[in-house]
């Protein structure tokens, strides 16, 4: 493992478009469709998604809430925050807490991971921390049974630093190139014995961070900071690819849809089915990694209708999930009976805290 600081000459702010160089979706923190900047608190051994394609879980008997916030350093604007609100001083053999990204295995199957060609690819980020010390984190396989621990050194309580850690590419074991996990991306909050490796080699295990690494959920009101995450094919670290916000919004948009419009305004159209119930087709923007299985709304009926031909019937559930492609969704909208069967109706919100959301996360 090669660990440096990133040549000052190589962190041109001004924006820049290279395609795909940079793996990592989101990684400016930028797009947040779930809960547009609110804290979580993460107490699960979950996919906590906060900020779009970045999830935390949390084992420990601690807690931690996550946030993006808009403290970042020069040329970025928001970062992903990590605040220790109840401490574990003590972790388990066999707990863990991290900070997380998925990628897909067709967004990396040039690595060719797992085979002899296996690439050379170097993650960058800047960092910041109340405390200071040695880091750890992985980059594993789907399977979990190929693991790269690495460290990185916080010199600086409270200040931003740049770190770039260089991966000869695994040469050992499956590693996906479809729709999916082809890379398992965590930075640890929090690892026991079982849980961590020698950082700088591959093992055949399921280790989530390294050896000796700072245990940050032991430390009340610690606090850890995230932005300009960057994984790309090389032993340099280049300058951050700075997608434009509509190609990163669309990148989000395969994995999580959420449409959260104005009071009065329209999700889609549809038809009545009987007197009850009308059913409405809501196109994707982006065609989504697989089909969604379920609907997210706010589970208050007050916040949907159905305007029909006349007048603006009030729902008296919330829409449910009738099915999906990767494309297109649809949901149906229920009534009191005052709905008119094989009439055109258009699903509607009835005030701003109505939304409806689909998921196809890894």
């Amino acid at each position: 493992m090669t660990l440096t600081t990133v040549n000052p000459a190589l962190l041109d702010t001004q924006a820049q478009y290279n395609g795909f160089k940079n793996r990592i979706i989101n990684g400016a923190m930028v797009i947040d469709q779930r809960n547009a900047g609110a804290s979580v608190s993460i107490t699960t051994d979950a996919k906590n998604y906060v900020m779009d394609r970045f999830w935390a879980y949390d084992s420990t008997d601690g807690v931690f809430s996550l946030q993006q916030v808009t403290d970042a350093p020069a040329g970025f604007v928001n970062s992903a925050k990590i605040t220790i609100t109840t401490a574990d001083a003590s972790v388990g053999a066999d707990q863990y807490a991290g900070f997380s990204q998925l990628t897909e295995g067709f967004n990396t199957s040039d690595f060719a991971w797992g085979t002899a060609s296996a690439a050379t690819v170097t993650m960058s980020f800047w960092v910041k921390s109340s405390l200071t010390g040695t880091f750890g984190g992985s980059l594993r396989n789907n399977a979990a049974d190929r693991s790269y621990p690495f460290t990185y050194t916080i010199s600086s309580a409270n200040t931003w630093e740049q770190k770039s850690i260089t991966i000869v590419g695994d040469t050992s074991g499956t590693w996906l190139t479809t729709t999916g996990i082809g890379i398992r991306i965590n930075w640890s909050i929090a690892d026991g014995s079982n849980r961590v490796g020698t950082a700088g080699a591959w093992a055949g295990a399921n280790y989530a961070g390294a050896t000796g690494q700072t245990q940050i959920i032991s430390t009340l009101n610690a606090t850890w900071q995230v932005t300009g995450v960057q994984l790309e094919k090389g032993s340099t670290a280049t300058a951050f690819d700075y997608r434009p916000y509509g190609t990163e919004l669309a990148l989000c948009q395969r994995y999580y849809f959420k449409v959260n419009p104005a009071s009065g305004s329209h999700y889609g159209s549809g038809l009545n089915n009987d007197t009850n119930s009308g059913f409405f087709t809501i196109p994707f923007p982006s065609t989504m990694r697989t089909s969604p299985t379920a609907l997210e709304q706010t589970g208050t009926a007050a916040n949907y209708s159905i305007f029909r031909a006349g007048d603006i019937p009030a729902c008296t559930s919330v829409p449910t999930f009738e099915s999906a492609t990767p494309q297109v969704a649809m949901i149906k909208f229920t009534s009191a009976g005052n709905l008119t069967a094989g009439q055109a109706c258009i699903g509607r919100s009835s005030n701003s805290a109505g939304f409806l959301a689909w998921s196809a996360e890894l």
